[in-house]
């Protein structure tokens, strides 16, 4: 997984529209596009990320489009579509569309092979190239790649969110970092990763859909479990084909009622104001726990009364319209064995940093994992000469019908 796949050597690629930006983006927008049976979403796709984005954002990515699908006469219209639609984009170097090949050389588990055991099978490994081609092309194209699917919508500022965000975990180990619950759009990886990915991808003639690939993928470099922000940046439009049905998981946002916080203890060391306790910063009401210049190391600790499989954690600071406040820099962590003396756990792992002040992360468990949550702690990691406002802290419980 180290060095390329020597298939990819004899990768060649045609520019159907645009060219490649002359200087490194932050991130590019991956997309891989075929005919579909029930008609394509990618214009509308298009449509919806080109307007979800202001000129700032744009100028902060690339839009690479791999149009897959061999037939000319499509490809043709497509094409033709895309530029008519998107001159501007494309013209600015902002939108880039390939089409690109392997050789006719075998592929490990006779990728090239249409005769299959099932249509789907011959659609995850057809799926596979495609992928594994986007990748390649888009290797040095920018630092981060965003994968996302020819159908989906996208919400209003998702390159600021995502922007956002990799500063946040910028020096903190990752692998595949989530902005939505659908198996592929969504994702996104370090370039550095890439040329290893589709090397990954190559290795296996195993016929398994891609999302399959991607979990064991992350676990060989060693992030154990996924890490995922709520609320999701990408939603699937249209419909499933039938087809599509049979061969993929049916994926739902999933919707959350309002937080159920369970009983909590809530200690810190931090200097707050006469009168203000901190569970002020758990009671799920408007009152704030307010904090003169927390300094680094102080810490808030939530210490559940019994052990919970929590599944989703958001933490809010600073002032909710004037976004004052806010802690500058902290960390939430998942704490596990809870002492004796109530005064925290014996163990705990990083959740994630507050992004703006903020954090919101689904919360996962390893596989088999039987461990439930005893602790949920927020640490300052930087000395701010402000006040400091942690004005909610809310906590999502499965309940064992749910689990069930």
């Amino acid at each position: 997984m180290q060095k390329p796949s020597p298939l990819l050597q004899r990768a060649s690629y045609k520019f159907l529209a645009g060219s490649p930006p002359q200087e490194k983006k932050l991130l590019t927008v991956g997309i891989s596009s075929e005919q579909h049976l029930h008609g394509s979403y990618l214009l509308d796709t298009l449509q919806s990320l080109f307007q979800a984005s202001s000129e700032p954002e744009l100028n902060c990515i690339v839009v690479l489009v791999h149009l897959s699908d061999p037939d000319p006469e499509w490809l043709s219209q497509t094409v033709a579509n895309i530029s008519s639609l998107f001159k501007p984009h494309i013209e600015a170097q902002k939108l880039l569309v390939i089409h690109g090949g392997l050789s006719d050389s075998p592929l490990p588990g006779d990728l090239n092979n249409v005769s299959h055991a099932s249509p789907c099978e011959a659609h995850y490994s057809r799926q596979k190239v495609n992928y594994v081609l986007l990748m390649n092309f888009a290797l040095n194209l920018s630092e981060y790649f965003l994968m996302i699917e020819d159908y989906v919508h996208c919400t209003p500022k998702f390159i600021s969110t995502i922007y956002w965000v990799l500063s946040a975990w910028k020096e903190l180990p990752w692998v595949i970092l989530e902005f939505s619950s659908l198996s592929l759009s969504g994702k996104v990886f370090h370039n550095s990763d890439l040329s290893r990915l589709t090397s990954f991808f190559l290795l296996f003639h195993e016929n398994i859909p891609i999302h399959l690939f991607l979990s064991e993928f992350r676990l060989l470099l060693a992030q154990n479990v996924p890490i995922r922000f709520s609320p999701s940046v990408f939603y699937h439009m249209g419909n499933y084909s039938v087809f599509e049905d049979t061969c993929f998981p049916v994926e739902k946002e999933e919707v959350f009622d309002e937080p159920d916080n369970p009983v909590a203890d809530v200690l810190t060391d931090m200097m707050a104001e006469l009168n203000i306790i901190p569970q002020y910063a758990y009671i799920l009401n408007k009152e704030c726990y307010s904090v003169l210049d927390p300094i680094e190391g102080n810490y808030l600790t939530v210490i559940l009364e019994k052990p919970q499989k929590v599944i989703r954690i958001e933490v809010l600071t600073g002032s909710d319209k004037q976004g004052l406040y806010w802690l500058q820099q902290g960390q939430v962590e998942l704490g596990y064995d809870p002492l004796e003396d109530s005064r925290g756990c014996a163990r705990y792992t990083l959740l994630g940093p507050l992004v703006e002040g903020h954090l919101d992360q689904r919360v996962f468990y390893e596989e088999d994992s039987v461990e439930e949550l005893s602790c949920i702690r927020l640490t300052v990691l930087a000395s701010q000469k402000s006040w400091l406002l942690i004005r909610q802290i809310r906590v999502w419980t499965q309940n064992e019908e749910e689990e069930s």
